[in-house]
């Protein structure tokens, strides 16, 4: 294990100190003697690939889970975080990947949850609301109404409410599990405020992420894990390079790799046609076509009707004015299972409250699309889905390989493939992604590309929305550009590049100042 001294960042004895941790799971060892420190007032930053066990970690650092071997001390002194108050009450706050807000509260109820203000007895719903909002203004978020329910808001809005929580238990230590998955570039520039804030206070926070531009940025030092296990710690945020960073957390030295476009761009007929597709308050007149064999991506900063738009394609929402054509035949307007018989597939970017049984095996996961082909007799065969899901989990190297095992216990990345896994398993023939990379590790995105760009050649038409917009420019061939729910420009990939993508969103308007056939896929009509 490599140890190096922090070259910037605090220099007082640790905060917190953890010591050979090792957490087994039946037929899995997910932290095989994982050491970690972590200082008052520095942001240390926690890397490794899906299934190296930063989220085990962080669980039994929150008191989620209780380790087997090991130990914990805290400002010098061993404790016991037996269960999650008593990480709290140290004050230890955990920001989970996958928020755990309850969507029929307030945002005010959610932030005290368990802790709300009362005199007598009786609960002060004024005072919760005073002190919430005070809360989202520091976070730069006083749009974001107490009284609101959580539900009702955007994911980034949802993402602040589960920060203000956090900030408000006075917390010393806040662990962030991909804050920023969700959040635009504005945000995540008034999130690092907010952590800079929080570091001169001597708050200490523990900061895991897949961009590893933000680690740079706003991180002190680094420990990676591979396989359950710490092999480098200590490293200095800014001045490790990338490769370094990568060669450790995979052993291989690329980072991203996009597969090579097809020397010609697709023809023949769309087999999926938007036309003047609308949805009241979310997006209007949206029209673009896709191939067979086509990548399109999708770009625009959150909340600008990107995912609203893959959403009705699918059926999951019923559009208000336009149409949805497959292979020249209307899709029934909000009507999912419509969707799914004619060979369209979704995966939504909250795999775990749209996608997921997370109750339930990976292989049910993956078949639950295709029971009809598992069906003998009336009766499900379980062998069989198990065949069908683990020629699925094998190719898409899915970790642990057991398709028995229950899907929430799986890591994010891992959760992503079991639902790309069940679209391929349907042979479907439009694949539409919503952040098909979050929370997805470097040493898999590449794996991730190879597989699309895989699909697209086999004839499938895919239409992907990121919100990272050099994934977008590398992946698709062609690109439309979303700006306050219209489309406001359209053109090949290679006729792009990142800045000119963010010119043409602020701007917010269509985009009109480049010849037809530079912003639009010949054949098509704009």
């Amino acid at each position: 294990m490599n140890d190096v001294p922090a070259s910037r960042g605090p220099l007082a004895s640790p905060l917190l100190e953890m010591h050979g941790i090792v957490k087994q799971f039946p037929g899995v060892r997910a932290l095989d003697g994982v050491d970690l420190d972590v200082r008052a007032g520095e942001v240390h930053c926690l890397l490794g690939q899906n299934g190296a066990g930063k989220s085990t970690l962080i669980k039994v650092l929150a008191g989620a889970h209780q380790p087997d071997e090991g130990s914990i001390s805290w400002r010098g002194e061993q404790v016991s975080l037996s269960d999650p108050q008593a990480a709290m009450s140290l004050g230890i706050a955990t920001i989970y990947q996958e928020l755990d807000l309850v969507s029929g509260l307030s945002v005010a109820d959610n932030i005290f949850l368990g802790r709300e203000s009362s005199r007598f007895g009786i609960t002060r719903p004024a005072a919760a609301n005073r002190a919430a909002s005070r809360l989202l203004t520091r976070l730069g978020h006083p749009e974001i109404r107490p009284a609101a329910e959580v539900g009702s808001l955007s994911a980034a809005s949802q993402q602040m409410v589960s920060i203000a929580r956090a900030l408000s238990q006075d917390a010393k230590l806040i662990i962030m599990d991909e804050p920023s998955a969700v959040l635009d570039n504005e945000e995540v520039e008034r999130l690092f405020g907010v952590i800079r804030d929080l570091t001169a206070h001597d708050v200490a926070v523990v900061y895991i992420s897949h961009r590893l531009e933000e680690i740079r940025e706003i991180g002190d030092r680094i420990t990676v894990l591979k396989d359950g296990r710490t092999v480098a710690t200590g490293l200095p945020a800014r001045e490790t390079p990338t490769r370094e960073v990568i060669t450790l957390m995979t052993g291989r030295t690329i980072e991203y790799v996009f597969p090579p476009r097809q020397a010609a761009p697709p023809s023949g007929d769309p087999l999926l046609e938007v036309d003047h597709l609308g949805l009241r308050g979310r997006f209007e007149d949206v029209s673009f076509t896709v191939r067979p064999g086509e990548i399109v991506g999708v770009a625009g900063l959150v909340g600008s009707g990107r995912s609203e738009i893959l959403e009705t394609i699918y059926g999951a929402r019923r559009p208000t004015s336009g149409t949805v054509r497959l292979a020249g035949k209307r899709l029934r307007p909000g009507d999912v299972g419509a969707a799914v018989a004619a060979g369209v597939g979704l995966a939504p970017e909250e795999r775990k409250s749209q996608a997921l049984l997370l109750d339930d095996s990976v292989y049910r996961n993956i078949t639950v699309s295709s029971l009809g082909r598992f069906a003998r007799g009336g009766f499900l065969s379980g062998s069989a889905e198990k065949v069908a899901a683990r020629a699925q989990t094998e190719s898409l190297d899915v970790r642990p390989a057991d398709v028995s095992r229950i899907v929430r216990t799986l890591s994010g990345g891992n959760q992503q493939k079991v639902v790309l896994a069940r679209w391929l398993l349907r042979d479907c023939r439009v694949l539409l992604l919503d952040e098909p990379t979050r929370g997805v590790d470097v040493g898999a995105r590449s794996e991730m590309y190879a597989l699309v760009r895989d699909l697209a050649d086999r004839g499938v038409a895919v239409v992907v929305v990121s919100s990272e917009i050099p994934e977008v420019l590398g992946l698709a061939d062609r690109v439309l550009v979303i700006a306050d729910g219209a489309v406001v420009a359209e053109a090949p990939a290679d006729a792009l590049d990142e800045h000119r993508v963010l010119d043409l969103i602020m701007e917010g308007t269509p985009h009109t100042g480049v010849a037809p056939t530079a912003m639009q896929h010949e054949g098509d009509v704009a």
